[in-house]
């Protein structure tokens, strides 16, 4: 086997090899479900770099603009489907298909960096979809997706924690704040609303307030420059695995830039699922979108 290949059946034969699996996702998953990846071209929101939003200093100096980005990524969010990387994904979460496409896998868990809640999403529609197909043909309990596998690294965007008590609930109203909403409005055909005369400033006690004790909220995400609480759980998974498939990133941005390469040191297998190939040397290497190029190497349709 060559290095960088992109033969699909050496592919599955490490794939049915594998004892312990991980998946280490990126913003590319998400991108043909509608979500912007806010890199390269896309970097930009707004007249802003979407990136320098995303600190908890930009939240501290300018809580409402940083309300404002977070409000459309969460608009975003709910108005995208899951696409056929996540429905594939989820579907290994469940143990009959997991043991039919990687026989030899003791353990298989989706290490998200995306906030956008999609791929949560799509375990409920392949557990709906078992559901329905259980009325004909009856489903083992066990043989559900289990949650316990997909691991949310930088939190989700539909979760608000207050900064003061720190309770933390899910919220999915739209918009969290009629203020929220009326910003956006005024927005929407302005291409320079980030500059200073079209910036928007909502009072702060008008901005999403915590329901247990009325102060500021924020969502309850990783900012860049904060620490992954659940990052020695996924150091452990990735010192264990054996076969890393890293789907929709180039690997830029740390802690999550140096699974795969943890996963190569310690003889491990990595194959990379992405729009444009990486430069690091991995065993395989699938260029195209991750929708596509994803469920036809692990030969998991939508349909299947």
């Amino acid at each position: 086997m060559s290095l960088r290949s992109n033969n699909i059946a050496e592919f599955r034969a490490v794939l049915r090899a594998a004892n312990n699996i991980i998946v280490v996702a990126g913003a590319g998953l998400s991108a043909a479900s509608g979500i912007p990846t806010f890199r390269g071209s896309g970097g930009m929101w707004r007249s802003l770099d979407a990136i320098s939003l995303a600190t908890p200093e930009a939240f501290e100096a300018n809580p409402s603009l940083v309300w404002q980005f977070c409000h459309y990524r969460r608009e975003k969010a709910l108005q995208a489907n899951p696409n056929a990387a996540h429905i594939a994904l989820a579907k290994l979460m469940t143990p009959s298909v997991l043991s039919r496409v990687a026989p030899a896998a003791k353990s298989f868990h989706l290490i998200t960096q995306n906030v956008d809640g999609l791929s949560t999403r799509a375990l409920r529609m392949v557990h709906e979809a078992q559901t329905q197909a259980s009325v004909t043909s009856p489903v083992p309990e066990a043989d559900i997706p289990n949650p316990a596998s997909l691991i949310e690294m930088h939190g989700r965007l539909f979760d608000v924690r207050c900064t003061e008590c720190n309770h933390s609930v899910p919220d999915f109203t739209s918009p969290l704040c009629p203020a929220l909403k009326e910003a956006d409005d005024q927005h929407a055909d302005v291409i320079q609303a980030g500059h200073p005369e079209h910036e928007i400033n909502i009072p702060i006690e008008k901005l999403p307030r915590c329901t247990n004790c009325g102060s500021l909220t924020r969502p309850d995400v990783v900012w860049f420059g904060e620490e992954v609480p659940l990052l020695p759980q996924i150091d452990q998974l990735v010192d264990e695995a054996d076969l890393c498939l890293v789907v929709g990133t180039s690997s830029v941005v740390y802690p999550a830039a140096g699974f795969a390469s943890d996963v190569l040191s310690n003889g491990g297998s990595v194959a990379v699922f992405n729009v444009e190939p990486v430069e690091d040397d991995v065993q395989f290497m699938f260029v195209g979108g991750c929708e596509v190029e994803l469920p036809k190497a692990l030969g998991l349709s939508v349909d299947e």
